[in-house]
């Protein structure tokens, strides 16, 4: 039966260290999927219920791509980004907004600054086309505009549009939705295991099909340092009184378990994250034993 994430589903997963003191310790679940889509590790409660919120952003571009929209290259990354809202990320949103012929009213995100710092100084109020998650809001327009779909409600739950959103997270998952709420955008957001949520997203990285080799080549295309989150596994639990699990990955081989923190007087002083779990891939995609500071 399906159930949320509880206390006694969790494990230590991070440490946060400043000034050599370990500040605080983060508990979660956690996945690791190997290529061929079978979970090669698989930490606390990998069969609670969660809402993969941006994470489900791939399977959303997906069904916008199925419904039959063109996208390719940056406005396919944008419909699929949490973007920071500087000039060339608006730039892209309203170049697909003005593919649907829609002004920036027909955006039902909420209002919000950007979240890169120098524009949200230049900003004189929020918008809603700043707002991180308004790229792939135009690519929910753009579609109800090509194929004839009201886009005043676009958000409905019923909408063909969420329907056919839903469709294509069961399809990758391999499992059928939860649960149903509302994510922090407006958008619906559809709740699936941890253990589905890891290998749909394993799915789309193998690009299974025509939708995500589109994807997966325009995400293979970004480059680091323009304030578009490269990977970003963000999910919550059904409770929401127990905390929320955001993990933001630069790809990497393994990750470092040493903290760096200043001593230099009058110098910031900023706390690390030290991976608690360290895994090491090698070339035949084994998982060794993760490192676990005890």
């Amino acid at each position: 039966m399906s159930h949320p994430l509880g206390p006694t589903g969790v494990v230590e997963l991070a440490i946060l260290s400043r000034s050599g003191l370990d500040e605080s310790r983060h508990l979660g679940a956690a996945v690791v999927v190997s290529p061929d889509g079978t979970i090669a590790r698989s930490l606390g409660d990998a069969d609670a219920l969660v809402y993969g919120r941006s994470s489900l952003k791939f399977f959303q571009a997906i069904a916008v791509l199925r419904s039959g929209v063109s996208l390719a290259g940056a406005q396919l990354v944008l419909a699929t980004a949490s973007h920071s809202g500087t000039a060339a990320h608006v730039h892209i949103v309203r170049s697909l907004l003005a593919r649907a012929g829609l002004g920036e009213d027909a955006l039902q995100c909420p209002l919000d600054w950007p979240l890169d710092s120098a524009s949200r100084s230049a900003a004189s109020a929020p918008a809603r086309v700043t707002m991180n998650c308004s790229g792939k809001h135009a690519a929910f327009l753009l579609a109800c505009v090509e194929n004839g779909w009201p886009s005043a409600s676009y958000l409905a739950p019923e909408h063909p549009l969420q329907q056919l959103i839903r469709d294509t997270v069961e399809e990758f998952t391999g499992e059928p939705i939860g649960q149903v709420g509302v994510d922090g955008c407006g958008a619906p957001v559809f709740a699936t295991t941890l253990r589905g949520l890891a290998i749909a997203v394993g799915r789309v990285s193998a690009a299974r099909d025509a939708s995500a080799v589109l994807l997966a080549a325009a995400l293979a295309q970004l480059k680091g340092g323009d304030g578009i989150v490269g990977l970003r596994i963000e999910t919550e639990g059904l409770d929401g009184n127990r905390s929320t699990i955001r993990v933001t990955l630069p790809v990497k081989a393994a990750s470092q378990t040493t903290p760096t923190t200043s001593s230099v007087p009058g110098q910031r002083n900023t706390p690390t994250y030290r991976h608690a779990l360290t895994f090491i891939v090698d070339s035949s995609n084994d998982v060794n034993r993760p490192a676990v500071r005890q």
